[in-house]
């Protein structure tokens, strides 16, 4: 008999718990959905001190507010990023709730360095493919030209980077860099003149063909003038070299053994 009264005992207890559980979840879910807690203010700042040059507004209130659903408490911070990391040029975004109806979001831009591909899309300083007004991106700075196969991106970016160091010491500069889908090296330098690198082979392989190429840089503009239109370095021992063609003339074309 006592076995019986202490388990009705306990389970009247659990049941107690249980409402009581149940009234304090109620009572939490009927707080938390007061309109004082209706996110009134989404608060933007950039990652610098300096402001955001293409995020504005106009593009968050149209691109990012909208996919924004539930109060200071219910709002998913996962879900928030992601809606303003979908806006053009926002690299990444980072949210904090700010007490008691308000959001804090930091973007970090992208900084567009040159376009990707032939499909538009631009390449930033970090080598990030992003998708932007092409427009915009060329009033911030002169665009350089990348391409490689996909996934390539940075290996792409890093291989300009050598190369504008490279070429810096017979003041001039790369304007495109391709890797082609048969991963050869290719540019075209800002003197307009095409320069073919071909494969790697090692470590070093373009590096030894720049080199060699800086090196006789100087005699080959003393004698040609601004005639050049293409260098191969691919040879071995030597390289190609395609002549402008002058009015009436065929292009020249001048090489020793490939291999």
């Amino acid at each position: 008999m006592w076995h019986d009264v202490k388990m009705m005992n306990n389970t009247a207890n659990a049941l107690f718990g249980l409402v009581l559980l149940a009234l304090m979840a109620s009572g939490v879910w009927w707080v938390i959905q007061r309109p004082m807690f209706t996110l009134s203010t989404i608060r933007i700042v950039g990652v610098t001190p300096q402001a955001l040059r293409h995020v504005d507004a106009v593009t968050i209130r149209n691109a990012a507010v909208p996919k924004i659903r539930g109060n200071f408490f219910t709002a998913n911070l996962d879900a928030v990023r992601g809606a303003f990391e979908s806006v053009p040029w926002v690299r990444k975004a980072s949210v904090q709730r700010e007490w008691p109806n308000k959001l804090t979001v930091t973007l970090d831009e992208h900084v567009a360095l040159g376009t990707w591909g032939d499909d538009g899309r631009l390449i930033s300083v970090a080598g990030d493919v992003f998708t932007a007004n092409l427009a915009e991106a060329e009033d911030d700075t002169d665009l350089i030209a990348l391409s490689g196969p996909d996934g390539s991106e940075k290996e792409v970016l890093s291989e300009y980077l050598e190369l504008k160091d490279w070429f810096a010491k017979i003041n001039l500069a790369p304007d495109s860099v391709t890797y082609s889908n048969r991963y050869a090296w290719s540019l075209k330098l800002n003197n307009g003149m095409q320069v073919e690198l071909g494969r790697v082979q090692d470590g070093t392989t373009l590096k030894m063909r720049v080199n060699k190429l800086l090196m006789i840089y100087p005699q080959l503009i003393a004698s040609a003038q601004d005639s050049i239109e293409s260098i191969d370095m691919r040879y071995p021992n030597g390289l190609a070299m395609k002549y402008a063609r002058p009015a009436g003339l065929k292009k020249q074309t001048k090489a020793s053994g490939k291999t």
